[in-house]
């Protein structure tokens, strides 16, 4: 997980266009857009946590930084 890389999708693509490269991955076709990952697997996780981010700044009214911190604070409290 690379969070520059989670940032620059965030901050450039929409949520629909996150969920359809998504949806790309699972069905393993390419992507519409470029994400950046050392495979599928951290392809895949740096789209699911832009998406979380879009969605988290669209409820509950947040700017990327703070969505990106509860993002991370997320996956540290799952690993702990």
């Amino acid at each position: 997980m690379k969070i520059p890389v989670i940032k620059k999708l965030a901050e450039a693509h929409s949520a629909s266009e996150l969920r359809a490269a998504e949806e790309a991955l699972y069905n393993e076709e390419t992507p519409a857009i470029e994400i950046i990952g050392d495979d599928e697997g951290e392809q895949l996780t740096h789209v699911i946590a832009a998406l979380f981010i879009k969605e988290y700044m669209a409820d509950y009214k947040s700017d990327l930084k703070t969505a990106l911190r509860e993002y991370t604070l997320k996956v540290r409290n799952s690993i702990s």
